[in-house]
């Protein structure tokens, strides 16, 4: 297959980029050039889908995988741009189309989410999802009948730039009592972005169409549910053994003022009924259609072992730094919570 890569050099296109070459295919990459040294044997097209499609002209491929579209006004000018050249088109989308989570289980059929204002082109906290699904319009009718839409969920793994999941590893790997949000029996979803890469290569081989949720992992028997104290085993075990986890009570921490999925990730309070079905998404199609999961202890020691190769000095972008962390937990244990 000729694959043509819309972006292809920080994180998940990165891996699709490395997925497609583990599969024979062969991959030309369009983007800004920013980052020239991550894929230097694969053809790339330096322009930017806001301005310079030139180097598209004239070329055709089999399909295309868009990692880097937010967007409509901008997606549409590169979707028509290839439509007629290019077969099949696969775009990466995100769970955060849905208009709420205010209910678990929620499949590829729940309503999406609407701006007062369509024309904004602002991608912030309230505009990202709705911008989204208006590109998922924009492509499905740019490719009517070959078009395929991608909703991941929180996409981890090497080289994942936002911190939301390197943050528990790396800070398992540091020893001591790891302040984390109970209960641990709370349900999590995540997918590693290898896994998500190779599956999405093969469904655009294959020309396969439709909308899919993109997350996991599978949990344990009867409800299939993978939780929070499941992966913050496996993150003490690849990262420090003697370290202890401190369970405190979300609404606990909500009132010391700890912010929910940034300082530390993966959890949502419970109290927050609109956001209560964000972590149980229905991703049952995408399992149907060969989405696969690799152990979470494996995605956890690769995360780590990427991390411990980055900068002394990387500056985090998610977590609870050291002294705050001290601060809650001294907190919590003089407020009587079991250590």
């Amino acid at each position: 297959m000729k694959l043509l890569v819309l972006g292809g050099t920080v994180f998940l296109g990165r891996h699709i980029v490395a997925a497609a070459q583990a599969a024979g295919h062969r991959v030309t990459l369009f983007n800004r050039g920013r980052h020239p040294d991550v894929f230097p044997a694969v053809e790339q097209l330096t322009g930017d889908r806001d301005g310079d499609l030139a180097p598209l002209a004239g070329r055709t491929w089999d399909a295309v995988i868009d990692t880097s579209g937010y967007v409509p006004r901008i997606v549409r000018r590169s979707a028509e741009a290839l439509a007629a050249h290019t077969g099949h088109y696969t775009f990466i989308s995100t769970i955060s189309v849905y208009r709420d989570f205010a209910r678990p289980g929620q499949d590829e059929t729940a309503p999406t989410g609407t701006l007062e204002d369509p024309a904004t082109e602002e991608v912030g906290g309230e505009t990202y999802g709705p911008l989204k699904a208006l590109c998922e319009a924009v492509v499905q009718e740019s490719f009517p009948g070959r078009a395929l839409v991608i909703r991941p969920g929180l996409i981890v793994g090497p080289f994942d730039p936002t911190d939301r999941f390197t943050y528990w590893p790396w800070r398992y790997a540091r020893g001591g009592a790891v302040l984390a949000p109970g209960p641990p029996d709370r349900p999590v979803q995540f997918v590693d972005a290898r896994d998500l890469a190779a599956w999405t290569v093969r469904l655009a081989a294959a020309g396969a169409g439709g909308v899919f949720n993109a997350t996991g992992p599978q949990g344990e028997p009867p409800d299939g549910l993978y939780t929070a104290g499941a992966l913050l085993d496996a993150c003490r075990a690849a990262g420090a053994p003697g370290a202890s986890t401190v369970w405190a009570d979300g609404a606990f921490l909500v009132a010391q003022g700890v912010r929910p999925w940034t300082e530390l990730p993966l959890w949502i309070p419970a109290a927050d009924a609109r956001m209560s079905g964000m972590l149980r998404v229905d991703c049952a199609a995408a399992r149907a259609a060969g989405l696969t999961f690799r152990p979470v202890a494996r995605t956890v020691q690769d995360t780590l072992d990427w991390a411990r190769r980055r900068p002394p000095e990387h500056a985090w972008r998610a977590g609870l730094p050291a002294a705050r962390e001290a601060e809650v937990l001294s907190a919590w244990r003089a407020a009587g919570g079991p250590a």
